[in-house]
């Protein structure tokens, strides 16, 4: 029985989306790459959704049949983790450096929210791809770890961060699907004729209380209550927070005495300033990988030509 427990073999798509898989040895080279392919597809998404996308439409878009494209890319659903990977693109330095201000975590959140939110409205497909897991390609990885990097500073389990992050990310999604509007090109006129359409069909007999959201314009077109709804999630996350810190959620706080709350608060500060000092090191050390990734990636590119 072997010593090592052996890699499992990556799947065609994830060893693409990391440079490791390699290029087909028959069919046309200069003309074809998968960055072409991915291109031309992400093109034909973006003008009419995901479910204008076929490997025969690709491929005609190339001027090529598809069984051309089967040599770069095996299947379709490859192509969409590839064309999801390249439109999630990677996390903006604004994380890293929100979370370096006086707002901290919730600035990181924040900037981190608004980050997966403008990938969603510039490629509005993104959100008719479904979640199964979490998604092993650089991009995707990426994004989660500076959510969970993020919240460094809270003292959260990585069972907390990663709920945190998730439910962060749900309000990206939600903010996202309601942003695109109706139908592929998310017109102000179609969101008026719906508006109208809805304020047609609610009476204040039947749906008091969605007659009564509709007076104060809360469904009008324009209208947005997404940036009200992030801002109670920090507040409920920060709340946890607070009251972990204050001991709340445990019965025998009331209990602790005077001298025992100084050695704990002794503690909490020597905390702090040992959290400050490791967040300047892993920002040090994210600069670090972000040079690696990009002089890696040069490599590859390299390879490739």
């Amino acid at each position: 029985m072997s010593e090592h427990t052996a890699e499992p073999e990556l799947p065609r798509a994830v060893a693409l989306a990391w440079g490791v898989a390699a290029n087909p040895q028959r069919g046309p080279k200069r003309e074809l790459s998968i960055e072409r392919i991915v291109e031309v597809a992400m093109q034909l998404a973006d003008a009419g959704g995901l479910a204008s996308v076929s490997m025969a439409a690709v491929a005609s878009e190339l001027g090529f049949t598809p069984m051309s494209l089967y040599r770069y890319v095996s299947a379709k659903d490859d192509l969409v983790l590839l064309m999801q990977e390249s439109g999630v693109g990677v996390p903006p330095e604004a994380v890293r450096e929100a979370a370096a201000g006086d707002r901290g975590w919730r600035a990181a959140l924040a900037a981190w929210e608004q980050g997966q939110l403008a990938g969603y409205l510039e490629h509005p497909w993104l959100l008719d791809i479904p979640i199964a897991s979490m998604t092993p390609t650089p991009n995707n990885l990426a994004w989660f770890d500076a959510g969970l990097e993020a919240l460094a500073a809270t003292g959260l389990s990585y069972d907390e961060k990663a709920s945190v992050v998730l439910a962060v990310q749900a309000q990206a999604r939600w903010e996202g699907t309601a942003r695109r509007g109706p139908g592929p090109d998310g017109d102000a006129a179609a969101e008026a004729r719906d508006a109208a359409l809805l304020a047609s069909l609610v009476t204040e007999t039947e749906f008091p209380s969605i007659h009564a959201a509709l007076a104060e314009g809360v469904f009008a077109p324009g209208h947005e209550s997404f940036a009200f709804g992030l801002e109670r999630l920090l507040d409920g996350v920060d709340a946890y927070l607070t009251g972990r810190t204050a001991g709340a959620p445990g019965p025998a706080a009331a209990d602790v005495t005077a001298d025992e709350r100084d050695v704990e608060a002794s503690r909490d500060q020597k905390y702090r300033e040992a959290v400050k000092a490791r967040r300047e090191v892993e920002k040090k050390l994210g600069e670090a990988r972000k040079r690696e990734r990009e002089l890696l990636r040069a490599a590859r590119d390299r390879l490739r030509r």
